[in-house]
């Protein structure tokens, strides 16, 4: 049985308590290894090396941490096989879309962010009336703490180390306990990649132990959280009176709003991926659909045949479209709000638990369709995170925009209409921090991300990312105009 280890100081150790977790397949429902139990002493040890790395890190040529996140962004691109498949089996989803999305996005990030760090500039501004110069330094936090979810392992994960690291700042993160197995590989390439020890830490544990060591220390400067809305505000309720810095990115409970005036055949193909890839697991998934009443009937008659047509199977499998969910606690989870189709609404398709013959004990459910009638319901209102969707019927522009902001959360929305003068219309006045027209997860890496309302506060992506990663100074210098 395979033991993971932390990554403190550049090399692989064992926790201080020599307590372990265990680590489930989900295509299997079978121990596959353990990791670290982590708590508030590892966390320490962590912060102690990233601490004793800041000075140098910090100060290090900005063409220097370019270089060095361009090679590991190489390093993770020439091993795209075995990590796409460890993925793959850690998490539950296709490999063929840890292939395609999850690996290629996790370099993506690591070059990024080595390119950006080359152009991100500082502000001048001359005064002539003072005789003065102010310009701003934007200098790295010290040690900061990086906490990931487990939809989307070592895309997030990068997603968030990434910019810290070129910032000048070093981190001690910590990757969900579900899926800690590509997060723990990273430190075998940045070790090749030439990252100093010290610099980034990764430390295996569950949130109350291990994440909130790293939330409540004293000296860690900043919290990148990505995940549930209930664990951002537990965070921020500790952060915030320690004056951290925070970017929380947590729930979505996405409207996707389908105008007669779509183009049909595009937004139906679209849809299936919105409602389904990763088995819904994405905070970014279309879970509620609202349809314009005179296209409504047609959609039902050619969306359910062609979600019963969706193949569920082990991550492994070719030609699979959805994979296991993450793990057996959210599997009843979502079991629980499939059951509430009977009061809430009516259950078109799915619903209930897959037991497939070559993994009867796996974590599968079926995609499923629930119409209802309302957007106070719990289907409506509660973030589900699986293969479930909501759809109803409305009638005007106006009534659309209500029902999608009819809920708690505002992270993204996906607008379906050839009417440009509507789709900046409806995008203007939907509660959200991203919207999509005519696409969906069209991500470019330069622009904001995050979202309004209970689905967080600050943003990540791009200069965003960095001006969180770094603290503006602004230094003022009067001069002599004669000699």
């Amino acid at each position: 049985m395979d033991r993971l280890q932390n990554f403190i100081n550049g090399e692989y150790v064992d926790p201080i308590d020599g307590k372990w977790l265990d680590n489930y397949t989900p295509s299997t429902g079978e121990v596959s290894g353990q990791i670290p139990a982590s708590n508030d002493k590892d966390v320490a040890k962590a912060y102690d090396a990233a601490k004793s790395a800041f000075e140098s890190w910090s100060q290090t040529p900005i063409e220097t941490r370019s270089r060095i996140l361009l090679k590991l962004a190489d390093l993770i691109a020439a091993d795209l096989d075995t990590l796409a498949k460890a993925e793959a089996l850690d998490n539950g989803k296709p490999l063929a879309l840890a292939t395609k999305v999850d690996i290629p996005r996790a370099s993506s990030n690591f070059r990024f962010f080595g390119n950006a760090i080359t152009q991100f500039a500082s502000e001048a501004h001359e005064n002539l009336a003072s005789d003065s110069i102010n310009f701003t330094l934007r200098q790295p936090l010290g040690v900061v703490g990086c906490i990931s979810p487990w939809n989307l392992p070592l895309y997030l994960f990068s997603w968030k180390i990434a910019p810290a690291l070129a910032a000048g700042n070093t981190v001690v993160a910590k990757p969900s306990e579900i899926t800690p197995v590509t997060a723990a590989m990273l430190g075998k390439y940045c070790n090749e990649a030439g990252l100093p020890p010290g610099v980034l830490n990764i430390v295996h544990g569950k949130g109350p132990e291990a994440g909130q060591a790293i939330v409540e220390h004293a000296n860690i400067k900043a919290i990148s959280f990505t995940g549930g809305t209930t664990t951002g505000a537990a965070i921020a309720r500790t952060a915030a009176p320690m004056f951290k810095k925070l970017s929380l990115e947590l729930g979505g409970k996405n409207p996707n709003l389908i105008f007669a005036d779509c183009d049909f055949d595009k937004m139906l193909q679209v849809t299936l991926k919105s409602s389904f890839a990763n088995q819904g697991q994405i905070c970014l998934c279309g879970s509620r659909i609202f349809v314009q009443e005179e296209i409504y009937e047609r959609f039902k008659a050619a969306f359910i045949p062609a979600v019963e047509k969706l193949k569920v199977g082990p991550s492994l499998n070719s030609g699979i479209d959805l994979g296991a969910v993450v793990s057996k606690s959210h599997m009843e989870k979502i079991l629980s709000y499939n059951a509430l189709a009977a009061s809430e609404g009516k259950l078109l398709t799915g619903g209930h638990q897959i037991k497939l013959e070559e993994a009867p004990e796996g974590y599968y459910v079926a995609p499923t369709v629930i119409e209802v009638a309302t957007t106070q319901c719990r289907l409506q209102q509660e973030e589900i995170f699986g293969p479930v969707v909501t759809i109803m019927p409305f009638k005007t522009e106006e009534e659309a925009i209500a029902l999608a902001n009819d809920v708690p959360y505002g992270l993204s929305a996906t607008v379906w209409t050839s009417n440009i003068d509507r789709s900046l219309r409806v995008s203007k006045a939907l509660e959200a921090g991203i919207v999509w027209v005519n696409t969906w997860l069209n991500r470019d890496l330069r622009t904001p991300f995050g979202g309004v309302k209970a689905s967080g506060v600050g943003r990540e992506g791009g200069f965003e990312a960095l001006r969180f990663f770094t603290e503006p100074k602004n230094i003022c210098i009067q001069y002599k105009t004669n000699t």
